[in-house]
């Protein structure tokens, strides 16, 4: 009903690898499938199925600039200054703050976090905010998940005598900005390979680093002991899941590791915000990416900016209260604003596609619309209409400000650098899957003819390529909550590691009506077991329609398996991501 071709993940190469898999390490055949379907070698899977941080963990050196940086801090340090940490305004940047601040305190370093206004200052480091930081007193000024381009405002900083470390991950020029070090994954130069890295990520080897520093420098002893790092891996797992970097490698045991640490609830911010999220189970990726990821950035969006990284700082389990619970009626505000804002784009957007092909990238705007919102309104725009989309607020300035989100195959990044180029745009930037402008609302047109002449034929590729891969076919009673707690270690599953889809053919929809938000929830039918499943927001789609239409019937279901929690009994869930009609045999 989405109009994806339904394709088997895995190939007949893959297929024997995965027989071979299963009998070897004695795993369930549709486990190793999964496997053998991200690339997992045979003799691998052992070690896949439980990632090691020591195993994975790289020295730090191999960043560039590392060094020097660990080098730096240590001094900051052994000297006691004050040390201002300068970071983004989304999760990345605000666990990124968080855990080097942790890490400080425990030095008895001073810090001040600092956080820009999303909508007044904008992202990363301004010449104003550095010369407020100096006259408060920094001694060294550390940006993190931001700085790598800012050459202007690190500049004032070298101006007035604070040559500034960066520790940041977004993609840069071979241009490095006026700083006594840059630690980017990132960097043109830099041969690590850890790219796949979050700012927090990066942080963390940081952190590493500056702790053997200061050890081999004589630093710790019985009256200064040396911090467990690990303990604040639950950040690391956070900023990791919720700045969707591909869950491989290094990146997948942070969050395999780090969810240990944030179901011990160490972290007052973290547990106070568990509770008003009301998660009561077990916490898994989805709880960081969809239920504390969006609280936290609801204050960079319509709040304060910096309420997120001074919640996961905190130590005191009151004041942590109260910010959590300023966080999440921020986010009630922030959902019912999309809600509203989401109706007019898709509106908007069905009149400019209509019934034949549309555009290439849909760009939609409005004066009523909150600047801090319109990633998330361009985000459901692509996945509704498969293309990408822009959704652009209109300022009171005159002024249209942003952003986008692509789809496979169509480098948005490069679209919108091209318009800057070409004088289209006053300013933009991005990476291939996301970008941010600025546009002057006369220039809509020329913005909408220039995304036309150079997207056209990849956004129409990518849409005819569009599939839902299927992991493989498997009934409702095979479903149980011991086959899934066996798929999950083959996670955690989440960007570049695709969460797996399985295909439950021809089963009956029992009970299907609308829940919540424009969910539609059903219960499915195999044979004599019965599963319950959801389709989020999806009452008003096709697919809604074909299950609130189908009670009583068959049908062929798609979905992503998961295990509900309910009154103290663990039951098998389906995340309803496609259906298809049976067709009669001939």
């Amino acid at each position: 009903m989405t109009g994806r071709r339904w394709t088997e993940r895995v190939d007949a190469t893959s297929s024997l690898a995965a027989t071979a898999m299963a009998q070897r390490h004695e795993i369930p055949e549709l486990v190793a499938r999964v496997l053998a379907g991200r690339g997992v070698a045979i003799d691998d899977a052992a070690h896949f199925l439980d990632p090691s941080l020591r195993r994975l963990m790289p020295d730090p050196s191999v960043l560039a600039d590392m060094d020097a940086a660990a080098a730096r801090i240590a001094d900051a340090v052994e000297a006691g200054e004050h040390v201002a940490i300068f970071g983004d305004y989304d999760v990345d940047g605000a666990t990124s703050s968080a855990l080097l601040a942790r890490f400080l305190r425990h030095q008895g370093v001073e810090t001040r976090i600092y956080i820009p206004d999303r909508i007044f200052e904008g992202y990363g480091p301004n010449p104003d905010a550095i010369r407020t930081l100096v006259e408060e007193g920094a001694g060294l000024i550390v940006t993190v998940d931001c700085g790598s381009t800012s050459h202007e405002a690190l500049g004032v900083a070298r101006d007035l005598g604070r040559l500034a470390v960066v520790l940041d991950h977004h993609q840069m020029g071979a241009e490095l900005p006026p700083a006594l070090a840059v630690v980017n994954p990132n960097r043109q130069d830099d041969l690590s390979g850890l790219g796949h890295l979050a700012a927090v990520g990066v942080t963390f080897l940081s952190i590493v680093a500056v702790n053997r520093e200061l050890r081999r420098r004589g630093w710790y002893g019985e009256s200064r002991p040396e911090p467990d790092l690990l303990q604040w891996l639950d950040l690391v797992a956070l900023g990791t899941v919720c700045d969707v970097v591909p869950l491989i490698g290094l990146n997948r045991a942070f969050v395999t590791k780090g969810l240990l640490a944030v179901r011990r609830r160490a972290n007052p911010g973290l547990a106070a915000l568990s509770q008003c999220a009301r998660i009561d189970v077990p916490v898994a990726p989805y709880h960081l990416g969809f239920l504390l990821g969006p609280r936290i950035n609801a204050g960079g969006r319509i709040g304060d900016a910096a309420l997120g990284a001074r919640l996961l700082s905190l130590d005191d389990p009151a004041e942590a209260e109260l910010i959590a619970v300023e966080l999440d009626d921020l986010n009630k505000q922030r959902q019912a604003i999309e809600t509203a804002m989401l109706e007019k784009a898709v509106a908007e957007a069905d009149a400019e596609i209509g019934a034949g092909e549309g555009p290439a990238v849909i760009v939609t705007a409005s004066e009523r619309w909150h600047p801090g919102i319109v990633g998330l309104i361009a985000a459901r725009l692509k996945e509704r209409f498969r293309r990408p989309a822009f959704a652009v607020a209109l300022m009171p300035n005159g002024m249209g400000t942003g952003s986008g989100r692509s789809v496979s195959g169509v480098d948005l990044g490069a679209l919108v650098r091209g318009a800057v180029e070409n004088g289209i745009l006053v300013k933009g930037g991005g990476h291939a899957m996301a970008a941010g402008l600025t546009i002057d609302p006369a220039r809509f047109g020329e913005f909408r003819a220039f995304l036309e002449a150079g997207a056209a034929e990849a956004s129409r590729r990518a849409r005819q390529a569009d599939q839902l891969l299927i992991d493989g076919a498997l009934t409702a009673r095979a479903a149980t909550p011991d086959f899934i707690d066996m798929v999950e270690k083959a996670g955690p599953f989440g960007a570049g590691h695709a969460e797996p889809v399985f295909a439950l053919p021809a089963h009956v929809v029992g009970y299907a009506d609308t829940v919540g938000n424009g969910h539609v929830r059903v219960t499915l039918s195999g044979g004599d077991q019965n599963i319950k499943a959801i389709a989020f927001r999806a009452a008003d789609s096709d697919l809604g329609r074909m299950l609130l239409g189908s009670r009583g019937r068959p049908l062929h279901v798609a979905g992503s398996l998961s295990i509900d929690h309910w009154q103290g009994r663990r039951q098998s869930s389906l995340r309803i991501l496609d259906v298809a009609q049976p067709q009669p045999l001939r």
